[in-house]
């Protein structure tokens, strides 16, 4: 069952520098990485909204996927995070939020962590170096305070992680989800890709 009130937000709108081509249209089995996570997401949180850029060709996805487009050019990811938000905050009370390149990614993954906001505004796993920030639950009411920090030159996620009442859950707490943290595991360059589908079955 979807979780109430949470809905998700998968951004695709970089530039893929590092993996030299879309990793939104990348093939994963018979369908690409976007499609892919789409169908997971749309599994155990309702609605979902991808955010692309202004003039993004994406592939064909399911009527039930709203699309929405970055209002900053260029602006990194905290960008999509607002537009995500802006489009769900009249739908829901909080959503997961991911990149398009984490076809690993578990719904139990996403069930854990959006379960652990209960009265905060942001959960976040954490490696103990790195707060995941585009493997985490949002309220949709950050997307004020989301905007407000680009307003100020601030495009980084973390500084909204920092700015809110935020929850960090160790990533050893997850692995009862998720026992190799697959769903961290996401496609930046062409061995990412290579090792992701390596371990979905799809290559030698």
């Amino acid at each position: 069952m979807p979780i109430p009130q949470t809905g998700g937000v998968v951004l695709c709108g970089g530039h893929s520098s590092r993996m030299g081509q879309p990793k939104l249209m990348l093939p994963f089995g018979e369908e690409t990485l976007l499609q892919r996570v789409c169908g997971i997401l749309a599994d155990v949180v309702e609605p979902v909204v991808v955010v692309a850029a202004l003039d993004q060709e994406l592939p064909t996805l399911p009527e039930s996927i709203q699309i929405a487009r970055d209002e900053y050019d260029s602006f990194g990811p905290l960008a999509g995070i607002a537009t995500g938000l802006a489009k769900l905050k009249d739908q829901c009370e909080a959503a997961f939020v991911t990149s398009c390149d984490v076809p690993l990614l578990k719904p139990e993954f996403v069930r854990a962590i959006a379960t652990r906001l209960e009265d905060r505004d942001a959960a976040v796993p954490n490696d103990g170096r790195f707060d995941h920030v585009l493997a985490a639950a949002y309220r949709t009411r950050l997307e004020a305070t989301a905007r407000e920090l680009l307003d100020a030159g601030q495009r980084r996620p973390l500084r909204l992680i920092e700015a809110a009442n935020s929850c960090r859950i160790p990533v050893e707490e997850l692995r009862a989800a998720d026992p190799n943290l697959d769903s961290l595991r996401n496609c930046n360059t062409p061995e990412d890709y290579q090792t992701v589908l390596k371990l979905a079955g799809f290559a030698d």
